[in-house]
């Protein structure tokens, strides 16, 4: 059924970030009780709101438990299968799923050959109700599964299917549905990863996608904006929104997450105003993520592992943006605390050579949307402090590699094919948000520099946002690779005597456009530049 638009005015919208105006909704809904109980509440737009209109993702279930469709058996083959690593990828692996209607059973099948799937998980079913609202955005409910796998074996490759009742996995007819993962090694060993940003639905995103299959990665990052099913990307609830994406999304990505780990988190089209107070109700119906960030139930996409020799940290840079200031402030501070204790964590750690952070805004680009000065005044002293590695960022469409940065200058220039050492000279940060959504380019006499066509420029004009969504200028030096085309990034994390990050870039077609050495000088990795 469409619902009336409750949504906030534009004009109002813009002065209220989004928890407001998820309050102004759900108290115009809760006026109209009598209009909306039979569509919205019984349909779930108000499940998951604790008393006080705050988050809890098992409050969420439990209060959908008497509004959910009723589950029944069916044949009808679950599909937009997608992996993520648990805390600990060396004995965690978290199997995701949709369904078409709301099953009964759903469970997964394991096991460590594909003709004994003898260990049967039961699955948690989500669903997740999106009201219609004529011209905004399309009413459906949708379905997805998890299974928490626990206790696997460190260096082992997994069978598995998922199912439901109705729905065998290991019976003939659907033996072909059967994938497979492998778990982190025990030891430290080579290993490759991937990662892109900004992919959307379309050719050029399973493009890129299938070249990520190609590289054979331990995992993928996904830098945020992932299926664009909000197009403004404002977290306004009057955004127009099709929930119906995220079944294309999820559809077109899944020869290559049913067997990568597919690790996310949130960029600004991926705040959904009208799920939660945050904007983050819908991807916590869909993903099942580490559990280790500073507050796992609410916000999805801050959370950090180990895989080899390389820590990895996802953030949720919503909080922090100056640009798209919806969610600023959402955290009160406290991700960027646990950013600071899981960054000191992870470089003490033993047999951690590397440190990589990822998230969407971004800290240096000279793109269309520039340079997030909320990201650079919150978390660059961090990742000065703890020498991280490499900083990979999304949210321009582009292809863009800094020099080593250091204290917001050039530590070293990095050439195509050079060599960096964080404790001396900085950090790179590379934008990667050519995943296959409608790309950007680059400032008015701003060449495109690349490997085959490099064109460095000492000096380019650019932009920053500052408080208040305010941009003023700047000129920079620190951009030395820009290519307008759609692309990922490929790292292979090398440990030993010697540890590495050979990191390049990959355009559409497989072609490499950048690469770089990261290095460390051994017994320096005490405190860096503040």
């Amino acid at each position: 059924m469409d619902l009336p638009d409750f949504g906030v005015p534009p004009r109002l919208a813009r002065r209220m970030s989004m928890a407001e105006q998820y309050e102004y909704v759900r108290t115009r809904l809760t006026r109209r009780r009598a209009l909306v109980t039979a569509g919205a509440v019984a349909g779930g737009l108000l499940t998951g709101c604790a008393p006080g209109g705050t988050q809890d993702a098992k409050g969420a279930a439990a209060s959908r438990a008497s509004a959910a469709p009723v589950a029944r058996r069916t044949a009808a083959p679950p599909f937009g299968r997608h992996l993520a690593f648990g805390a600990d990828p060396k004995t965690q692996m978290r199997v995701s799923w949709q369904t078409p209607v709301a099953v009964r059973g759903p469970y997964l099948r394991l096991g460590t050959s594909p003709g004994d799937l003898s260990r049967r998980i039961e699955a948690e079913l989500r669903d997740l109700h999106t009201p219609g609202v004529d011209g905004v955005r399309l009413g459906l409910d949708q379905f997805y599964a998890h299974a928490a796998l626990d206790g696997l074996r460190p260096g082992t490759t997994y069978y598995y299917g998922v199912g439901h009742d109705g729905f065998d996995p290991a019976s003939p007819a659907h033996r072909s549905t059967l994938s497979a993962f492998r778990t982190a090694p025990a030891h430290p060993a080579a290993f490759t990863f991937t990662a892109f940003g900004d992919q959307g639905v379309g050719a050029a995103a399973a493009d890129c996608g299938r070249l990520v299959l190609r590289q054979d990665p331990a995992f993928h990052l996904h830098a945020g904006d992932l299926c664009y099913a909000d197009g403004s990307g404002r977290g306004r609830t009057s955004d127009a929104y099709n929930p119906g994406s995220w079944d294309l999304f999820l559809h077109q990505n899944e020869q290559v997450a049913r067997a990568v780990p597919w690790m996310v988190t949130t960029g600004n089209h991926d705040m959904e105003a009208w799920y939660s107070p945050d904007g983050y109700g819908g991807q916590l119906a869909r993903w099942s993520l580490p559990d280790n960030g500073f507050d796992a139930r609410a916000v999805p996409g801050a959370y950090s592992f180990v895989h080899g020799n390389v820590g990895v940290v996802a953030l949720d840079a919503n909080d922090v943006s100056y640009e798209i200031p919806a969610n600023l402030g959402h955290s009160d501070g406290r991700q960027t605390a646990w950013l600071d204790r899981t960054l000191r964590t992870l470089r003490a750690a033993r047999g951690v050579d590397f440190l990589v952070v990822f998230f969407h805004h971004c800290a240096y680009s000279t793109s269309s949307h520039g340079s997030d000065g909320g990201v650079r005044a919150a978390w660059l002293p961090l990742f000065a402090r703890h020498q991280v590695d490499l900083v990979i960022n999304g949210h321009n469409h582009v292809y863009e590699r800094t020099d080593a940065v250091r204290d917001g200058a050039v530590g070293r220039a990095v050439p195509v094919g050079g060599t960096t050492d964080p404790t001396r000279d900085g950090i790179v940060y590379v934008t990667a948000g050519g995943g296959g959504r409608d790309l950007y380019g680059f400032r008015p006499g701003s060449k495109e520099s690349y490997e085959g066509h490099e064109h460095h420029h000492e000096s380019i004009d650019s932009l920053v946002w500052r408080k208040g969504r305010r941009s003023t200028p700047e000129t920079v030096e620190w951009s030395r690779v820009r290519y307008r085309g759609f692309s990922l990034l490929k790292v292979e994390a090398v440990s030993g005597a010697q540890p590495r990050l050979t990191v390049s870039a990959l355009a559409r077609d497989g072609r490499r456009i950048d690469h770089f050495e990261v290095r460390r000088t051994a017994g320096r990795s005490g405190p860096g530049p503040q």
